[in-house]
């Protein structure tokens, strides 16, 4: 007996309570279909129908039994689906939405990599520091930055979000450079218009890369805006200290346009870590499309070296 086969025959002939629509839906004789429940009728060891001449009438051992394989059926064709959707080309529209600066920096500048890679791919990229609904939108998939609020979303770590205290030669040359944690107090902060509170909070690193104890300093300064690349200009101007995430200011760094300051200190804008996140609506199975792009990126940002290249 063709076990799959026949439990399938059930749950067909459960719902329309007739052997000949069940086999007309199934495109099989109605004696197949007759003969496979027989077998799974003996099978069980119990009936699953009552058969009369007005049709059939589910017993109680057929109505538990079609509960439990319902279920069984949905697992195994969705795992069928899962598995052979690993061997399926990637395809498709894919929408995408990131942040601005991000994006620019380390998303459209391998986008056409992406393309070469998966030809039947096409991509609209969505720059936009807002977030937004992607199930409203229809938006497949966005990178984050930050710290994730919690949500219905599923979402994949790209790579870590690292801050840097940090300020251009000129400002320091003519301020000084701060030896501690408590001397930003008294510098000119360039501050996040966007950020909830005026505060960094700094903890010390030890010489095997742990960290312990804490100092959150409260800022001062003239100077506010809403976008990182503002704040990486106004760092390189000397209009200030800056604290920058990696991702944006190391070119700065590399140049000597930008010195790295408190360098023995983990710094961050708020308690919760933060990371560079693929965010998408949640799905029993995602697209091929979607997944190809975060193994892309993910591929991409763990390479040695990329985020002090």
């Amino acid at each position: 007996m063709d076990y799959y086969a026949a439990v399938r025959a059930f749950l067909s002939a459960a719902d329309t309570l007739s052997f000949s629509k069940t086999a007309q839906q199934l495109e099989i004789k109605a004696s197949t279909v007759s003969r496979q429940i027989a077998q799974l009728e003996a099978e069980l060891g119990i009936a699953l129908f009552n058969r009369s001449t007005r049709g059939l009438v589910l017993t109680e051992g057929g109505t538990v039994f079609r509960e439990h394989a319902q279920l069984s059926i949905q697992a195994l064709d969705e795992a069928r689906h899962i598995t052979s959707s690993l061997n399926t080309a990637a395809q498709g529209h894919l929408r995408v939405t990131m942040p601005v600066s991000f994006g620019r920096r380390h998303v459209i500048r391998h986008l056409s990599r992406f393309l070469e890679q998966y030809p039947d791919i096409t991509v609209d990229a969505i720059l936009s520091d807002e977030i937004i609904n992607l199930i409203d939108s229809g938006i497949d998939l966005a990178v984050r930055i930050g710290a994730l609020p919690d949500s219905q979303l599923m979402a994949r770590k790209l790579a870590e979000h690292r801050r840097i205290v940090c300020a251009s030669p000129a400002y320091i040359a003519k301020h000084g450079a701060p030896a501690r944690p408590e001397d930003l107090a008294s510098h000119e902060a360039l501050r996040f218009a966007l950020a909830t509170d005026d505060k960094w909070l700094l903890v010390p690193k030890t010489a095997k890369g742990a960290v312990r104890g804490e100092v959150t300093v409260r800022l001062h300064g003239r100077l506010r805006a809403n976008d990182t690349e503002a704040i990486l200009d106004l760092a390189i101007a000397g209009s200030g200290v800056a604290l920058l995430p990696n991702w944006s200011v190391n070119q700065a760094l590399q140049a000597g346009e930008l010195v790295h300051l408190l360098e023995d200190w983990q710094v961050q804008a708020g308690r919760t870590p933060g990371g560079v996140w693929a965010v998408y609506p949640p799905k029993k199975t995602v697209s091929s499309k979607v997944r190809a792009f975060v193994d892309f990126y993910a591929g991409i940002f763990s390479t040695p070296g990329y985020w002090s290249a």
